[in-house]
């Protein structure tokens, strides 16, 4: 039987070894698994590896994955005709590689040791936070050596039986999440909203659309508005206890971030820092200014991407639009870095992008320095940033930008 040998999109870094399965199963351990699109629910128990057919990579139902660790290459469904059930195979996350001949994937497992202080080769330090959306996955931070948490998703902490939670209830579940942090900063996400992450107490016409309907927009709107000022009281009643920051979602201008950082400010009884997630090309172009306001500013790599490309990162037929090798986005994201200038420091990325394998690199070369990524990719990150120095990665990023296409570019993170 001749080879089966195809390259994917690499995902989630790491190699594994096992007989192809189709779908997650309990008999799944050890198994390589193909995915048609995006898991049905928690990966448990994990399996040796994915293979995911016509995945949105920058998805919220795909991200999960990124959190599980799982070795992962997404492929398209013109490739899966090669792949048969049974089938003895070796994949690599990192370059993509997907093969029968196992002999020719070297085994990888995540790197041990701590993401606490990491440093470049040349010596740049490199902030690795956690974005998190439960205790448990602030408590694998804790475990990768995270500097903080970056970013807790609230609007994943729910009480149970689909009731709408109140001040009471976050204040419960804040308070979990700050003790199980031990001591480090913990960056609060204020409720934010999607389509596809919609709570059952709350009616299908709040989030009915890709784009316009979601973060602060919707906090003058019942139920939300109640929501998030549940959010803000619990902050404030343990803001004296814990080190906390307020991260305001999809601010898209100066005048909203200075609205609702003086509604927030006005709500809180002690001096909390203020943040806003700039998720739009204009609110990304904006930092500078932006920085006058907010004490700090994230940007939301998912949805920046969507708006920069016109494309529903959800979709899977559009996910060919949201290409991490466009040279266009890191042209734009070179735009943003020199608009931050010396206040880059302040700016947290966010999102899948910095975590694919090659990406950070190029990142570093454009000058930002402070992250936020699934705990699990925190050792693969600060390994990554350990074989950087700064000038090669200035000289690489500068080639990413003058690149043609995202075939060049691809071909520069190969190197």
């Amino acid at each position: 039987m001749s080879e089966v040998r195809l390259t994917g999109m690499p995902y989630v870094p790491g190699s594994a070894r096992g007989v192809l399965q189709c779908g997650l199963t309990a008999e799944a351990t050890g198994q390589i698994v193909l995915l048609e699109g995006a898991p049905a629910g928690p990966v448990d128990p994990a399996p040796a590896g994915f293979v995911v057919v016509d995945g949105a990579p920058f998805s919220h139902a795909l991200i999960p994955l990124l959190g599980s660790g799982v070795p992962t290459v997404i492929i398209t469904p013109d490739q899966v005709w090669a792949l048969q059930e049974g089938l003895e195979l070796a994949i690599d996350g990192a370059s993509g590689l997907i093969t029968s001949d196992i002999k020719r994937i070297t085994p990888a497992t995540a790197p041990t040791g701590s993401a606490a202080g990491c440093v470049t080769a040349d010596g740049q330090g490199v902030c690795l936070r956690v974005s998190a959306r439960d205790t448990q996955s602030v408590q694998r931070a804790v475990e990768n050596g995270a500097e903080s948490i970056g970013l807790l998703r609230s609007e994943f902490l729910a009480p149970s039986g689909g009731r709408q939670p109140d001040a009471a209830f976050y204040r419960q579940a804040f308070r979990a999440v700050c003790e199980a942090a031990a001591g480090r900063a913990v960056t609060i996400r204020l409720f934010d909203l999607a389509a596809d992450k919609r709570p059952p107490w709350l009616p299908a016409s709040t989030a009915d659309g890709v784009l316009g309907r979601q973060g602060v927009r919707l906090y003058r709107e019942a139920p939300l508005q109640g929501i998030y000022r549940a959010q803000l009281e619990a902050i404030d009643a343990l803001a004296g206890e814990f080190s906390l920051r307020v991260l305001l979602p999809y601010v898209t201008d100066t005048a909203e971030l200075v609205e609702w950082c003086g509604e927030v400010r006005s709500r809180l009884s002690r001096p909390v820092a203020v943040g806003a997630m700039a998720e739009t090309p204009a609110a990304a172009l904006a930092i500078a200014t932006w920085l006058d306001t907010a004490d700090f500013v994230a940007i939301g790599c998912n949805d920046l991407m969507q708006c920069l490309f016109g494309a529903d990162r959800d979709r899977p037929e559009l996910a060919r639009y949201l290409d991490p090798h466009a040279p266009s986005l890191y042209r734009f994201l070179r735009q943003v870095a020199v608009a931050a200038g010396s206040q880059l420091d302040s700016v947290q990325l966010c999102g899948v992008l910095p975590q694919l394998p090659g990406v950070l690199p190029v990142l570093l070369g454009l000058g930002f320095r402070v992250y936020s990524a699934e705990a699990r990719q925190l050792p693969w990150l600060a390994r990554s940033a350990a074989g950087v120095r700064i000038n090669a990665a200035r000289v690489l990023a500068e080639q990413v930008c003058a690149a043609r296409d995202a075939g060049s570019v691809a071909n520069c993170f190969a190197v």
